[in-house]
């Protein structure tokens, strides 16, 4: 459930907050996978290790933590 707040907040879909270059999203096999934002949810959420890190959140507001300016923008709101 938190995980789907977070990637409303970011306005983006879940498949973008994961981290290809992760050495398991590659023994996962996903860059082939097709699969639904319901789907990615339960994978990030059961494979943190694939999120895009770090991500902040305040105010409502959340921003992954790279470039630092994303989370200069959400604090100084």
């Amino acid at each position: 459930k938190e995980l789907r707040q977070i990637v409303k907040m970011l306005g983006i879909k879940p498949r973008e907050l994961v981290r290809e270059g992760e050495a398991l999203f590659k023994e996962l096999g996903l860059a082939d996978k097709d699969l639904t934002d319901k789907e990615w949810i339960t994978i990030l959420a059961e494979n943190p290790r694939l999120i895009e890190r770090p991500i902040v959140v305040h105010n409502g507001k959340a921003a992954i933590g790279r470039p630092t300016a994303n989370i200069e923008a959400i604090l100084d709101s």
